[in-house]
Protein backbone atom coordinates (compact mmCIF):
# COMPACT_ATOMS: atom_id res chain seq x y z
CA UNK A 1 0.00 0.00 0.00
CA UNK A 2 1.05 3.25 -1.21
CA UNK A 3 1.97 5.87 1.67
CA UNK A 4 2.85 8.80 -0.64
CA UNK A 5 1.63 11.62 2.36
CA UNK A 6 4.55 10.11 4.73
CA UNK A 7 6.90 11.34 1.77
CA UNK A 8 8.53 14.55 1.32
CA UNK A 9 10.33 15.57 -2.07
CA UNK A 10 12.36 18.84 -2.20
CA UNK A 11 14.28 20.69 -4.69
CA UNK A 12 17.11 23.25 -4.74
CA UNK A 13 18.26 25.59 -7.60
CA UNK A 14 20.44 23.19 -10.08
CA UNK A 15 16.65 21.48 -11.84
CA UNK A 16 13.30 22.79 -9.60
CA UNK A 17 11.71 21.73 -13.57
CA UNK A 18 12.30 18.21 -13.26
CA UNK A 19 11.50 17.85 -9.56
CA UNK A 20 8.17 19.33 -10.25
CA UNK A 21 7.72 17.18 -12.93
CA UNK A 22 8.26 14.19 -10.97
CA UNK A 23 5.87 15.24 -8.34
CA UNK A 24 3.21 15.90 -10.58
CA UNK A 25 4.01 11.96 -12.03
CA UNK A 26 3.41 10.73 -8.29
CA UNK A 27 0.46 13.48 -7.90
CA UNK A 28 1.75 15.49 -4.65
CA UNK A 29 2.99 18.71 -4.19
CA UNK A 30 6.80 19.72 -4.36
CA UNK A 31 7.49 20.81 -0.47
CA UNK A 32 8.97 24.46 -0.03
CA UNK A 33 12.61 24.71 0.33
CA UNK A 34 14.08 28.07 0.33
CA UNK A 35 17.38 28.16 -0.96
CA UNK A 36 19.60 31.31 -2.04
CA UNK A 37 22.56 33.05 -1.34
CA UNK A 38 23.62 35.94 0.86
CA UNK A 39 25.27 38.93 -1.48
CA UNK A 40 29.12 37.29 -0.44
CA UNK A 41 27.95 34.27 -2.19
CA UNK A 42 27.13 31.91 1.06
CA UNK A 43 24.37 29.18 0.48
CA UNK A 44 21.54 29.74 2.90
CA UNK A 45 18.69 26.81 3.09
CA UNK A 46 15.49 26.94 4.76
CA UNK A 47 13.15 23.45 5.22
CA UNK A 48 9.95 25.48 5.25
CA UNK A 49 7.68 22.07 6.35
CA UNK A 50 7.79 19.49 9.17
CA UNK A 51 9.61 16.48 8.63
CA UNK A 52 9.98 14.71 11.49
CA UNK A 53 9.59 11.01 10.93
CA UNK A 54 9.48 11.61 7.44
CA UNK A 55 11.07 9.97 3.52
CA UNK A 56 12.84 13.00 2.43
CA UNK A 57 14.13 13.25 -0.72
CA UNK A 58 16.13 15.74 -2.32
CA UNK A 59 16.43 16.42 -6.18
CA UNK A 60 19.81 18.12 -7.21
CA UNK A 61 21.82 17.23 -9.97
CA UNK A 62 25.26 18.57 -9.67
CA UNK A 63 25.50 20.14 -12.89
CA UNK A 64 26.87 23.70 -13.28
CA UNK A 65 27.48 25.72 -11.50
CA UNK A 66 28.65 22.26 -10.19
CA UNK A 67 30.20 23.73 -6.24
CA UNK A 68 27.23 25.92 -5.81
CA UNK A 69 24.77 23.22 -6.75
CA UNK A 70 26.77 20.55 -4.75
CA UNK A 71 26.81 23.04 -1.32
CA UNK A 72 22.71 23.28 -1.81
CA UNK A 73 22.28 19.42 -1.87
CA UNK A 74 25.12 19.18 1.39
CA UNK A 75 23.45 21.74 3.08
CA UNK A 76 19.51 20.73 1.90
CA UNK A 77 20.58 17.34 3.35
CA UNK A 78 21.93 18.55 6.81
CA UNK A 79 19.12 20.69 7.47
CA UNK A 80 16.89 18.02 7.01
CA UNK A 81 18.77 15.96 9.17
CA UNK A 82 18.46 18.07 12.46
CA UNK A 83 14.70 18.50 11.38
CA UNK A 84 14.62 15.01 12.43
CA UNK A 85 14.06 13.54 8.52
CA UNK A 86 13.42 9.69 9.31
CA UNK A 87 15.67 9.14 5.65
CA UNK A 88 16.99 11.31 3.73
CA UNK A 89 17.60 9.92 -0.17
CA UNK A 90 19.77 12.53 -2.33
CA UNK A 91 18.33 12.16 -6.19
CA UNK A 92 21.09 13.12 -8.45
CA UNK A 93 20.07 12.39 -11.82
CA UNK A 94 23.86 13.49 -12.91
CA UNK A 95 26.43 13.05 -10.38
CA UNK A 96 29.06 16.10 -10.84
CA UNK A 97 32.64 14.90 -10.01
CA UNK A 98 32.30 11.30 -11.56
CA UNK A 99 35.16 11.70 -14.06
CA UNK A 100 37.36 12.13 -11.07
CA UNK A 101 36.90 8.53 -9.97
CA UNK A 102 40.66 7.35 -9.69
CA UNK A 103 44.44 8.66 -9.70
CA UNK A 104 45.33 9.43 -13.09
CA UNK A 105 48.33 11.24 -11.82
CA UNK A 106 50.77 11.07 -8.85
CA UNK A 107 49.50 13.91 -6.51
CA UNK A 108 45.75 14.41 -7.59
CA UNK A 109 42.12 13.33 -5.43
CA UNK A 110 39.98 11.04 -6.46
CA UNK A 111 37.21 13.39 -6.66
CA UNK A 112 33.93 11.28 -6.72
CA UNK A 113 35.02 9.69 -3.45
CA UNK A 114 35.47 13.06 -2.18
CA UNK A 115 32.27 13.97 -2.73
CA UNK A 116 30.35 10.46 -1.64
CA UNK A 117 32.10 10.91 1.53
CA UNK A 118 30.82 14.40 1.76
CA UNK A 119 27.16 13.23 1.26
CA UNK A 120 27.52 10.59 4.06
CA UNK A 121 28.79 13.10 6.40
CA UNK A 122 25.71 15.26 6.47
CA UNK A 123 23.20 12.36 6.82
CA UNK A 124 22.24 11.22 3.53
CA UNK A 125 21.44 7.23 4.04
CA UNK A 126 20.51 7.01 0.22
CA UNK A 127 21.44 7.69 -3.18
CA UNK A 128 19.57 7.46 -6.68
CA UNK A 129 21.21 8.26 -9.76
CA UNK A 130 21.16 7.86 -13.33
CA UNK A 131 23.88 6.86 -15.74
CA UNK A 132 26.61 7.37 -13.79
CA UNK A 133 29.81 7.51 -15.35
CA UNK A 134 31.89 4.92 -13.59
CA UNK A 135 29.45 2.05 -12.00
CA UNK A 136 32.87 1.83 -9.45
CA UNK A 137 31.99 5.11 -7.66
CA UNK A 138 28.68 3.18 -6.42
CA UNK A 139 31.54 1.51 -3.97
CA UNK A 140 33.07 4.81 -2.75
CA UNK A 141 29.47 4.92 -0.80
CA UNK A 142 28.90 2.74 2.55
CA UNK A 143 24.91 3.62 1.71
CA UNK A 144 22.97 1.54 -1.19
CA UNK A 145 23.51 3.55 -4.48
CA UNK A 146 20.54 2.97 -7.02
CA UNK A 147 22.09 3.28 -10.39
CA UNK A 148 18.95 3.85 -13.12
CA UNK A 149 19.67 4.01 -16.81
CA UNK A 150 17.84 6.32 -18.98
CA UNK A 151 17.63 3.33 -21.66
CA UNK A 152 13.98 2.86 -21.35
CA UNK A 153 13.50 6.25 -22.35
CA UNK A 154 15.98 6.35 -25.30
CA UNK A 155 14.89 3.02 -26.61
CA UNK A 156 11.39 3.86 -26.50
CA UNK A 157 12.24 7.21 -28.65
CA UNK A 158 15.10 4.86 -31.02
CA UNK A 159 12.19 2.29 -31.77
CA UNK A 160 9.64 4.81 -32.87
CA UNK A 161 11.56 7.43 -34.93
CA UNK A 162 13.89 4.47 -36.97
CA UNK A 163 11.10 2.21 -37.49
CA UNK A 164 11.56 0.81 -41.08
CA UNK A 165 15.23 2.33 -41.26
CA UNK A 166 18.40 0.68 -41.23
CA UNK A 167 19.89 1.63 -38.46
CA UNK A 168 23.68 0.54 -36.78
CA UNK A 169 24.62 1.81 -33.09
CA UNK A 170 27.84 3.58 -32.60
CA UNK A 171 30.03 3.60 -29.61
CA UNK A 172 31.86 7.27 -29.65
CA UNK A 173 34.89 5.28 -27.79
CA UNK A 174 35.98 1.79 -26.34
CA UNK A 175 34.72 3.01 -22.85
CA UNK A 176 31.06 2.85 -24.62
CA UNK A 177 31.07 -0.23 -25.89
CA UNK A 178 29.42 -2.29 -23.27
CA UNK A 179 26.33 0.34 -23.38
CA UNK A 180 26.26 0.76 -26.36
CA UNK A 181 26.19 -2.92 -27.25
CA UNK A 182 22.97 -3.59 -24.82
CA UNK A 183 20.93 -0.61 -27.18
CA UNK A 184 22.34 -2.75 -30.56
CA UNK A 185 21.05 -6.06 -28.92
CA UNK A 186 18.16 -4.81 -27.83
CA UNK A 187 17.15 -3.30 -31.37
CA UNK A 188 18.15 -6.52 -33.00
CA UNK A 189 20.87 -4.08 -35.10
CA UNK A 190 24.03 -3.94 -35.81
CA UNK A 191 27.48 -2.56 -33.67
CA UNK A 192 30.11 -0.34 -35.50
CA UNK A 193 32.77 1.76 -32.73
CA UNK A 194 34.89 4.78 -33.18
CA UNK A 195 38.58 4.27 -32.69
CA UNK A 196 39.34 7.74 -31.11
CA UNK A 197 42.81 9.31 -29.74
CA UNK A 198 42.66 11.44 -26.93
CA UNK A 199 45.26 14.39 -26.96
CA UNK A 200 44.80 16.14 -23.95
CA UNK A 201 41.41 16.85 -21.44
CA UNK A 202 38.29 17.96 -23.44
CA UNK A 203 39.94 16.82 -27.07
CA UNK A 204 39.33 14.37 -29.12
CA UNK A 205 40.56 12.86 -32.47
CA UNK A 206 37.94 10.32 -34.19
CA UNK A 207 40.74 7.96 -36.15
CA UNK A 208 38.60 4.96 -38.02
CA UNK A 209 35.65 3.15 -37.96
CA UNK A 210 35.85 -0.57 -37.10
CA UNK A 211 32.47 -2.14 -38.62
CA UNK A 212 29.82 -0.96 -41.51
CA UNK A 213 27.98 1.70 -41.48
CA UNK A 214 27.75 2.30 -45.63
CA UNK A 215 24.04 3.59 -46.27
CA UNK A 216 23.00 2.93 -42.69
CA UNK A 217 21.30 5.64 -40.09
CA UNK A 218 23.99 5.77 -37.84
CA UNK A 219 23.07 6.33 -33.99
CA UNK A 220 25.94 7.73 -31.17
CA UNK A 221 25.65 6.72 -27.81
CA UNK A 222 27.26 8.30 -24.54
CA UNK A 223 26.24 8.80 -20.98
CA UNK A 224 27.46 12.46 -21.76
CA UNK A 225 28.51 15.29 -24.02
CA UNK A 226 30.60 18.01 -22.39
CA UNK A 227 31.88 20.18 -25.27
CA UNK A 228 30.44 17.87 -27.83
CA UNK A 229 34.52 17.44 -29.80
CA UNK A 230 34.11 14.16 -29.75
CA UNK A 231 30.78 13.63 -31.41
CA UNK A 232 31.25 16.10 -33.99
CA UNK A 233 34.47 14.10 -35.09
CA UNK A 234 32.68 10.97 -34.87
CA UNK A 235 30.02 12.21 -36.73
CA UNK A 236 32.03 13.28 -39.48
CA UNK A 237 33.96 10.42 -40.13
CA UNK A 238 30.60 8.20 -40.04
CA UNK A 239 29.65 9.95 -42.89
CA UNK A 240 32.95 10.12 -44.48
CA UNK A 241 32.62 5.88 -44.19
CA UNK A 242 29.33 5.96 -46.18
CA UNK A 243 26.87 6.44 -43.17
CA UNK A 244 23.69 8.09 -44.87
CA UNK A 245 22.65 10.07 -41.80
CA UNK A 246 24.47 10.48 -38.28
CA UNK A 247 22.26 10.94 -34.88
CA UNK A 248 23.37 11.54 -31.47
CA UNK A 249 21.83 10.46 -28.14
CA UNK A 250 23.55 11.49 -24.83
CA UNK A 251 21.81 10.74 -20.80
CA UNK A 252 23.62 14.20 -19.75
CA UNK A 253 23.87 17.15 -21.46
CA UNK A 254 26.37 19.11 -19.81
CA UNK A 255 27.26 21.14 -22.99
CA UNK A 256 29.92 23.69 -21.90
CA UNK A 257 32.39 25.63 -23.78
CA UNK A 258 31.81 25.59 -27.68
CA UNK A 259 30.06 22.55 -27.68
CA UNK A 260 26.48 24.27 -28.74
CA UNK A 261 28.22 26.02 -31.50
CA UNK A 262 29.95 22.92 -32.47
CA UNK A 263 27.03 21.11 -32.55
CA UNK A 264 25.05 23.62 -34.71
CA UNK A 265 27.49 23.38 -37.56
CA UNK A 266 28.23 19.34 -37.33
CA UNK A 267 26.76 16.53 -39.91
CA UNK A 268 24.81 15.58 -36.75
CA UNK A 269 20.54 15.60 -37.79
CA UNK A 270 19.86 15.85 -33.81
CA UNK A 271 21.28 15.30 -30.77
CA UNK A 272 18.58 13.64 -28.17
CA UNK A 273 19.23 14.37 -24.68
CA UNK A 274 17.45 13.98 -21.07
CA UNK A 275 16.04 16.63 -18.80
CA UNK A 276 18.56 15.52 -16.13
CA UNK A 277 20.39 18.74 -16.54
CA UNK A 278 17.97 21.62 -17.78
CA UNK A 279 19.62 23.22 -20.88
CA UNK A 280 21.20 26.25 -20.94
CA UNK A 281 19.19 29.14 -23.30
CA UNK A 282 21.85 28.44 -26.19
CA UNK A 283 20.99 24.90 -26.12
CA UNK A 284 17.18 25.25 -25.65
CA UNK A 285 17.43 27.15 -28.94
CA UNK A 286 19.14 25.00 -31.13
CA UNK A 287 17.25 23.46 -33.61
CA UNK A 288 19.29 20.16 -33.68
CA UNK A 289 18.58 19.79 -29.91
CA UNK A 290 15.97 17.45 -28.74
CA UNK A 291 15.22 16.67 -24.76
CA UNK A 292 13.65 13.40 -23.88
CA UNK A 293 11.88 13.63 -20.03
CA UNK A 294 13.21 11.16 -17.49
CA UNK A 295 10.91 12.40 -14.80
CA UNK A 296 8.44 9.31 -14.65
CA UNK A 297 11.46 6.82 -14.46
CA UNK A 298 12.58 8.84 -11.45
CA UNK A 299 9.25 9.18 -9.91
CA UNK A 300 8.84 5.62 -10.05
CA UNK A 301 12.01 5.06 -8.87
CA UNK A 302 11.58 6.93 -5.81
CA UNK A 303 8.06 5.58 -5.14
CA UNK A 304 9.81 1.99 -5.15
CA UNK A 305 12.29 3.26 -2.54
CA UNK A 306 9.73 4.63 -0.37
CA UNK A 307 7.79 1.57 -0.21
CA UNK A 308 10.45 -0.81 0.06
CA UNK A 309 10.01 -2.13 -3.36
CA UNK A 310 12.64 -2.78 -5.53
CA UNK A 311 14.31 -0.87 -8.28
CA UNK A 312 15.70 -3.47 -10.02
CA UNK A 313 12.39 -4.15 -12.25
CA UNK A 314 12.67 -0.69 -13.86
CA UNK A 315 16.32 -1.22 -14.89
CA UNK A 316 16.75 -2.47 -18.80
Amino acid sequence: MDKLKDMKIFSGNANRILAEEICRHLKIELSHAEVRKFSDGETYVEIGENVRGRDAFVVQPTSTPVNDHLMELILMADALRRASARRITAVIPYYGYARQDRKVAPRVPISAKVVAEMLMAVGVRRVLTMDIHSGQIQGFFNIPVDNLYAAPVILKDISSKFAGEEVIMVSPDAGGVVRTRAFAKRLDVGLAIIDKRRERANEAEAMNVIGDVKDKCAILLDDMVDTAGTLCSAAEILIREGAKEVYAYCTHAVLSGPAIERIDKSLLENLVVTNTIPLRDGARESAKIKVLSVSALLGDSIKCIHNEDSVSSLFV
